[in-house]
């Protein structure tokens, strides 16, 4: 099992930036697909980013695409997004998440490993 912890979210007006880390540790997971996913309040999970730790291939939700960047680095064993441009809908608890997923996956459920989730607010 991969152990991740996220830290980097906060309240930010519209039209700012932040950025998420999450740092991951555990079993090898150098070929898993990691991923980020948010969840607003009564509202279903839903998948943001997500990149190929072996490759640092990345695919985006049309919803932030373009404003959202995911990356890694392999050294710290850390996946980041920076976020930009916020709008008041990003707001959400945004969780990290890996698992033995096919590169391209977005269903939470093909992802085994979840952080404790942080917080974003975009006031408008």
């Amino acid at each position: 099992q991969v152990q991740l912890v996220e830290s980097g979210g906060g309240l930010v007006q519209a039209g700012g930036s932040l950025s998420l880390s999450c740092a991951a540790s555990g079993r090898t997971f150098s070929s898993y697909t990691m991923g980020w996913f948010r969840q607003a309040p009564g509202k279903e999970r839903e998948f943001v980013a997500g990149i190929s730790w072996s490759t640092g291939s990345t695919y985006y939700a049309d919803s932030v695409k373009g404003r959202f960047t995911i990356s890694r680095d392999n050294a710290k064993n850390t996946m980041y997004l920076q976020m930009n441009s916020l709008k008041s809908e990003d707001t959400a608890v945004y969780y990290c998440a890996a698992g033995a997923a096919m590169y391209g996956s977005r269903r939470p459920s093909n992802f085994q490993s979840w952080g404790q989730g942080t917080q974003v607010t975009v006031s408008s």
